[in-house]
């Protein structure tokens, strides 16, 4: 169990391995941070369900958080779109994030009938999440586009370049810890 934070503490998150086991936990971390709170939130998650990554999305959203994220290691596939939903998001130069089209797999047996519904349903989808991802990392559906399709890992010195991110040279981190990242001072940038 996550401890709790001394209410003068920023609270810490870690978005850590695939979504679709860490989904509960991690939400119940959102919802221990108050509404319109700051937290500071750790990525290094493959992705997982999209779903799961709208959910956590769209609930940091509705409670108003105001997220800085540092990406630690990898934030990819749907662990991008809370990456996407925080105010403030680090990297290091060695920090990576995948995008690419939704992918659609299901291992149970379905009807003809219901699969051409979940494809109709997940074309659109796929179009609206791509639109979503654009509006709040705040680049054009051109650059996001091209980062999703065929998929491509961009690294942290070109997530700065394209104004999503702030590039951290890994030896002011330490300095970070030091102030409330989401108040605190603008790392330098090398």
């Amino acid at each position: 169990m996550p401890r709790k934070p001394a209410p003068t503490e920023l609270p810490e998150i870690a978005l850590m391995g695939d979504l679709n086991e860490r989904e509960q936990e991690v939400a119940a971390q959102f919802m221990d941070v108050p509404p319109g709170g700051e937290c500071l939130i750790y990525f290094d998650s493959p992705g997982g369900n999209p779903y799961a990554g709208l959910s956590l999305m769209t609930l940091m959203m509705l409670r108003g958080l105001r997220g800085t994220a540092v990406v630690t290691g990898e934030c990819s596939s749907a662990a991008l779109w809370p990456l996407a939903a925080c105010r403030r998001r680090l990297v290091t130069p060695f920090s990576v994030c995948l995008f690419h089209p939704m992918k659609w797999q299901s291992e149970e047996r379905v009807g003809l009938a219901e699969a051409a519904e979940w494809a109709r349903h997940f074309a659109l989808l796929e179009g609206e999440m791509d639109r979503i991802l654009a509006e709040l990392f705040r680049v054009s559906l051109e650059q996001m586009t091209a980062w999703m399709n065929p998929g491509r890992y961009v690294g942290g010195a070109e997530m700065a370049a394209a104004g999503v991110a702030e590039l951290v040279p890994l030896e002011i981190l330490p300095e970070l810890r030091g102030s409330s990242p989401a108040k605190g001072r603008s790392p330098r940038k090398r």
